[in-house]
């Protein structure tokens, strides 16, 4: 039982939460989530005069401030408390104030209820239950350490070596003896017959190396060492060969997670890798601002630029250079015939400043052409993924001319293309999940079936599912997105118990401390998003020209809006027009506040101006609401709106021109799952305002290098950004010490150096778990199959005939 209601109801409190209660039967709401719970709360303490220690220090308002949601019943309320992160208890409290604690199905029933789905005289729901798959993988106790699934995955598997020497040694030994590349033979071979003749022969070899000069090249002693039972791999010079050797004598005497890791770090296992990026427009120019094409776009060319880059020194590192072991990256993403300009129609593009990183672009077959020969919104495109997959695996393996050895998903549609390419291909598998829209859509699950013509959320749900489960791994940006704060409930935490009114109910839909989740944030392209005083690093034409672009351009095509004062500080941000990103909720902010307006002008690049321009109907939806919130407040001359896709170096370049001019970067997302264009605008030197709904949390120190905003409380928001701008026009060092510091707090945590080597060093460990456990998934993955072939290939068969019609 919960602690903090079982305190309340045996104390003088037990009245205080009765009234409360009552209160809240007395108005319309009847499901209450956090932030209107806390909002009722704060009115009730107001009302009632209520103390400060009251509010946030008494037993009632400690189990307020668990509450994550209310539903309020007839003749009772059911309360879902949340006492530590990633657990919840439910209660239903009765009229008389006695209470129960309720079980999973209760919650679930309870909440079909809501929505009138509840039909138990028609049989029960079908439940997804993940729970009973889970124990082939070793868990996480401790909270703190979600997240870190490869550190401890390490201790475990040292574990194992210390606990059970002869098999695990015996699967060390197997895995090593499996490397190659293109046919040669990689780190032992046949000389070598048995873990313990393996470990005679690299006493053998460490002093043979330490005999030679440090810096020997590896192949003067190349063919000693094939002959003591060593193949290339190992290092590209005596010092490195003997470093290396030295590691894995320590870790079959001594095992230690950190010496595994040091070891399994070391190993050449990953040549060729796959990121799969499928909605959208993707390319390199002319994409960005369109719909469903962001900031993934950019994530994923920039990892793949830097994977391939880590890859190259590794593989130098090892020795492996001189023998043309070379890496590749493929970007796999669509092919769209109908190209609109870009260069999406073209089956292969090579990726701008690299040697051997591609996007392959397969196309999804015709069906309809009218249909699969366009853009296709990221909601719709669940009927041709499975096919598409099938025609991508005859391509990659044209392409790398064998098997790659890691597959990257990306986004919900690439994560299921990412499970059906590893099942077929037996490759290790990770996630990114970059926004999973059940967080993102209040409720979304609960009112599936109203949303479903325009979102098909009952598709993307379980795709969500089937995922996250088959994933070897899950990246994730930050901490919060897993199992979110004391305060807020995590992404992938809102998928391990919920409802889908007469489709299924979610039981446990995923393991929160297993291993697999680990958080490897992004970094940003230092060579397009650099500090404002880089001087020297900075193109004088673009400053001009984008300086005109943003603050005086009178071009009806590509700008809306005419500054009465350009010099005015400028409030700046960048993103699509979608409900989501929420500009329209920004630029209503700036037009509710007078005060706001006297010290700034607004300026928002956000993709297109008229409505003929765009086929997607949500960002038609948030042009007329933008151009209804201009007139209404009357924002002409204060405010500039550019209808423009800025190529990837003038978006570096107009983060610099906004510092130039002392301006100030607004994130006002309803939801961030990360948040890189608050990495961009840091590291260009804009004090940076973010939502406090998502990963902005974990980049910026509120009142450190940044500062967080409610976007859903424009008054709040307002006041924040006035206290700044008048701060900094009484003191002008205040803005330039936000500024440094937020271009140290990226450069100290957020570069894709930081990121790819960790990576990369998590997919050697997950190779070498996969290996040993291999065995132990088969169960869950027929599990996550049958998922696929019964919940979700009907319904995506259902949307394919529906758009056959089109």
């Amino acid at each position: 039982m919960s602690y903090y209601i079982d305190a309340v109801l045996k104390s003088d409190e037990k009245i205080e939460l009765r009234q409360f209660i009552k209160e809240l039967k007395a108005k319309d709401q009847r499901y209450l989530l956090r932030n209107d719970i806390e909002r009722a709360f704060s009115e009730y303490c107001e009302d009632h005069e209520k103390s400060e220690a009251f509010q946030h220090v008494s037993n009632l308002g400690k189990l307020i401030f668990y509450t994550q949601e209310i539903i309020i019943e007839e003749e009772s309320v059911c309360a879902i408390v949340r006492p530590k992160i990633a657990y919840q208890e439910a209660f239903r409290i009765h009229e008389d104030f006695t209470y129960e604690e309720m079980t999973v199905q209760d919650l679930l029933d309870t909440r079909d209820r809501f929505v009138d789905r509840y039909k138990p005289q028609e049989g029960d729901v079908f439940e997804i239950d993940f729970e009973p798959f889970y124990d082939y993988s070793p868990t996480i106790r401790d909270p703190k350490n979600v997240g870190k699934g490869v550190q401890f995955l390490n201790r475990y598997l040292s574990s194992k070596l210390f606990q059970a020497p002869r098999q695990w040694k015996e699967t060390l030994f197997q895995f090593l003896s499996l490397h190659s590349y293109n046919g040669l033979k990689l780190l032992i071979n046949p000389r070598i017959k048995d873990w313990e003749q393996l470990s005679d022969r690299v006493k053998q070899a460490i002093g043979f190396v330490s005999q030679r000069p440090e810096d020997d090249a590896y192949e003067n002693f190349r063919f000693d060492l094939q002959d003591m039972g060593f193949e290339p791999g190992w290092g590209n010079t005596a010092n490195r060969v003997r470093e290396t050797l030295e590691i894995l004598d320590e870790l079959i005497d001594s095992p230690d997670d950190s010496v595994l890791e040091a070891f399994l770090s070391r190993i050449p296992m990953i040549f060729r890798i796959v990121l799969v990026s499928v909605h959208g427009w993707f390319g390199q120019e002319g994409v960005l601002g369109r719909p469903d094409t962001g900031g993934q776009v950019v994530y994923v060319l920039d990892q793949a630029r830097s994977l391939e880059k880590q890859l190259q020194a590794e593989l130098q590192q090892a020795g492996l250079d001189v023998l043309g072991v070379h890496p590749k990256v493929i970007v796999l993403s669509r092919l769209i015939p109908n190209a609109d300009g870009t260069r999406c129609n073209e089956r292969l593009e090579k990726i701008w400043g690299t040697d051997d990183a591609w996007i392959l672009r397969v196309p999804f077959r015709k069906f309809n052409p009218n249909v699969t020969d366009n853009w296709i919104s990221r909601f719709e495109i669940w009927p041709y993924l499975e096919t598409y997959a099938i025609d991508a695996e005859k391509e990659l393996l044209v392409e790398f001319k064998g098997k790659p050895d890691l597959i990257v998903g990306n986004y919900s549609d690439g994560n299921l293309v990412a499970f059906l390419l590893s099942r077929r291909l037996n490759v290790t598998q990770f996630n990114v999940a970059h926004a999973l829209e059940k967080s993102k859509y209040l409720f979304s699950n609960l009112y599936w079936q109203d949303l479903e013509n325009q979102y098909h959320f009952s598709l993307q749900f379980i795709t969500d599912l089937i995922a996250m489960n088959a994933a070897n791994c899950i990246i994730s940006s930050t901490y919060q997105e897993i199992v979110g704060r004391p305060d807020s409930v995590g992404q992938y935490e809102s998928y391990h118990c919920f409802t889908m009114p007469d489709l299924y109910h979610v039981v446990t839909g995923i393991e929160l401390f297993s291993p697999k989740f680990n958080v490897v944030p992004p970094g940003v392209n230092e060579n397009v998003y650099f500090p404002y005083t880089r001087q020297e690093q900075r193109v004088p034409d673009d400053a001009e020209r984008l300086e005109e672009l943003l603050f005086t351009l009178e071009d009806s095509s590509q700008v809306y809006g005419k500054l009465d004062d350009p010099s005015k500080r400028p409030l700046f941000s960048m993103a699509r027009l979608d409900r989501i990103k929420n500009l329209t909720g920004l630029a209503e902010c700036f037009g509710r506040s007078k005060e706001l307006q006297k010290h700034c002008n607004l300026i928002l690049v956000a993709g297109k101006l008229r409505e003929d321009e765009s086929n997607d109907p949500e960002e038609i939806s948030e042009m007329r609401k933008l151009y209804e919130i201009i007139d209404r407040y009357e924002l002409h001359g204060k405010f500039r709106w550019l209808g423009v896709r800025l190529p990837k170096t003038d978006s570096g370049a107009v983060y610099r021109v906004i510092a130039d001019r002392r301006g100030v970067f607004v994130q006002p997302a309803l939801f961030e799952a990360f948040g890189l264009t608050i990495l961009e605008a840091m590291i260009s030197g804009i004090p940076t305002f973010g939502t406090q709904f998502g990963g902005p949390l974990e980049i910026i120190q509120d009142r450190v290098n940044g500062f967080y905003i409610n976007p859903t409380n424009l008054e709040e928001t307002a006041q924040k950004l006035i206290d700044f701008v008048t701060k900094c026009d009484h003191n002008p060092d205040y803005w330039l010490e936000i500024s440094r510091k937020g271009i140290d707090r990226v450069y100290s945590s957020y570069t894709w150096k930081i990121h790819t080597t960790r990576l990369l060093s998590m997919a050697k460990t997950f190779g070498f778990w996969n290996y040993s456990s291999k065995e132990n998934r088969e169960d869950m993955m027929r599990y996550i199959e049958a998922l696929f072939y019964l919940v979700y290939k009907p319904r995506a068969q259902a949307m394919l005939e529906e758009h056959m019609q089109r």
